[in-house]
């Protein structure tokens, strides 16, 4: 054979490689580019569009209505809807630059709403979730409703009076919440996920429930909230029968996790924070297509102003990080005072951005 046929095979063989990698990168290429198509479609459901706004600007800018639809907000609980987030164009969020690179503190919060129609409410629940992703580390903070604070977006338009900090939300929306919180505590919260109960219950159930620990004390006090959602809701749990270990669905953990009246709102909130990490350590032992298939089924429960790709990080960054979760309360013990009319926790706020802050950052 001569020397010029050989080589031409040789060069006919490196096009057929060379075509083939082509092929198979032009493959990977377009199934990553239908799986992020996918993934912003699915999870851009639950985006809200909140403006967050430097400080220069609070005091001139002009804010349009925000896009307050993050999924069935029109019809009731019953029908599937669930209540909108409050936004009040008039206080935005206010940009704080981030801490440390590394981690971000996001607010999860639930709404104290009787209705879908019912967005201008206090806020329930309050939970800093802390995700260091260098560190592989979820960090969880309630903070208690009845703390005492000067609500405000700036430390100029703040109140002088002391008021209850889930009080917040029902005065200026969700932007106003996350600037006192962060005025407060000099955090650096920019972003939000937000849950009435009926959607919390919602995303537990697609979970396949959760594993609590229920005592006998509990179990009546969680059977009246359990009567009290199925009437709202229209849902048709069943009752917790017995104390002990046990799987419980989301309308269960929600009306065990709401208890008031048995303890107190110390304990109320570590039912939340125990709610909260058993949700997040079986979402971590989830496959990362099971994990996408959970937010995709859960779009529409929930509604945050994290973009879809934004939205999808936090999510994967806080299963990686829930062999290493840990939890903590605002005020801790002994650190706040009662005052009784009305009833309110007084903290040295001093004292108590520095437990946080060394809690958080470790500093």
């Amino acid at each position: 054979m001569s020397k010029s046929k050989t080589n031409n095979k040789s060069k006919n063989k490196t096009k057929k490689r060379k075509g083939t990698g082509l092929r198979v990168f032009c493959a990977i290429f377009g199934l990553l580019v239908g799986v992020f198509l996918y993934f912003y479609f699915v999870l851009g459901k639950t985006y809200v569009n909140i403006p967050i706004i430097s400080s220069a600007d609070y005091s001139t800018i002009e804010l349009a209505e925000g896009s307050l639809t993050g999924g069935d907000v029109d019809s009731a609980w019953k029908d599937g809807g669930h209540t909108r987030v409050y936004y009040n164009p008039k206080h935005p969020i206010i940009e704080v630059e981030r801490k440390d690179p590394d981690v971000e503190n996001i607010l999860v919060f639930g709404v104290d709403s009787r209705k879908t129609s019912d967005y201008k409410c206090r806020s329930d629940a309050m939970m800093v979730v802390s995700i260091n992703e260098s560190a592989n580390t979820v960090k969880l903070t309630s903070l208690m409703r009845d703390t005492g604070v000067y609500i405000g977006d700036t430390d100029d338009t703040a109140k002088k009076k002391l008021d209850k900090l889930n009080a917040a939300y029902a005065y200026g929306g969700v932007g106003l919440m996350i600037n006192t919180i962060n005025r407060t505590f000099d955090l650096d919260i920019q972003r939000f996920v937000m849950l009435d109960f009926t959607s919390a219950a919602k995303v537990i159930d697609l979970c396949g429930g959760v594993e609590i620990t229920v005592s006998s004390a509990e179990v009546k006090y969680a059977n009246e909230f359990i009567a009290y959602q199925n009437k709202w809701t229209g849902s048709q749990s069943p009752n917790i029968q017995s104390s002990g270990r046990q799987t419980l669905n989301g309308t269960q953990a929600i009306a065990w996790s709401r208890i008031r009246y048995l303890d107190s709102d110390f304990v109320r909130t570590s039912r939340q924070r125990t709610i909260a990490q058993a949700l997040i350590e079986k979402v971590s032992k989830l496959s990362y297509f099971e994990q996408l298939s959970l937010l995709d089924k859960s779009t529409g429960m929930f509604e945050t102003n994290m973009r879809p790709v934004d939205l999808g990080r936090v999510a994967m960054a806080g299963a990686k990080g829930a062999d290493n979760l840990t939890q903590y309360r605002v005020p801790e013990d002994n650190m706040y005072t009662v005052q009784s009319n009305p009833w309110m926790m007084i903290i040295d706020f001093e004292q108590t951005k520095t437990k946080l802050h060394n809690y958080i950052w470790g500093t």
